[in-house]
């Protein structure tokens, strides 16, 4: 069985950061599906900006052309946190043994540590951790000891079993962050290039980021 790829984040806004990361990752683990998974109430930071079914909307808007991609709003259905190993026991529920990877960036991957049941999570999902500027491979501490016990080179490892393994890809790494886009567009500036057009069109049509009675572009 082909794995199934979930992403997870605020996507407050999505942009071309996470679509190329989850693009390259769809390829090279050759995956059936890969689900953009939009957080409610994210544990580890403040409440998003937009409202849940705007970044519902504008993720939508980013992968409609994509095959395979799939937007999933379970997180925005569930009450309390949004927890990702409450998620990723939804999804083993759901496919079995079909193997599953949770794919995130090497910034993510380093607070690890920090997350609800974080070590229940390679039971039930593998990790495919993006590269990204300026966040190195942990080498030491539980993190350092996890990614040794765990690591896998070969990206067809990952559909040898449901779970367990961490495979770390270098990639194509765009800085670019959602943080610097929100900022950027409540200054009016204009964040063409930086992510996909339609969602581009939707920020600035309804004005998503903007300062009240400020205009975008």
């Amino acid at each position: 069985m082909r794995p199934i790829g979930i992403l997870g984040g605020t996507f407050d806004p999505i942009h071309f950061g996470h679509l190329r990361a989850a693009f390259e990752l769809n390829e090279l683990l050759d995956l059936e599906s890969v689900l953009f998974v939009p957080a409610a109430d994210p544990p580890h930071r403040g409440r998003p900006l937009a409202d849940a079914m705007t970044r519902l909307a504008m993720v939508r808007a980013a992968i409609e052309d994509q095959p395979g991609f799939i937007a999933d709003d379970r997180e925005l259905r569930r009450a309390g946190p949004s927890y990702t190993v409450l998620t990723l026991e939804e999804l083993r529920l759901a496919h079995g043994t079909r193997p599953l990877v949770l794919m995130l960036g090497m910034d993510a991957f380093l607070g690890l540590t920090t997350w609800h049941r974080w070590r229940e999570l390679l039971d039930l999902a593998h990790l495919a951790v993006a590269h990204r500027p300026g966040a190195l491979p942990p080498v030491e501490g539980e993190l350092g000891e996890l990614l040794s016990a765990r690591r896998v080179f070969r990206a067809a490892q990952l559909a040898s079993a449901p779970a367990g393994w961490i495979l770390v890809h270098p990639g194509t790494q765009l800085d670019i962050s959602s943080t610097d886009l929100r900022d950027a567009l409540r200054a009016g500036k204009d964040p063409r290039y930086l992510m996909p057009e339609p969602v581009r069109r939707m920020i600035i049509a309804k004005g998503i980021y903007a300062r009240q009675g400020e205009t975008i572009g």
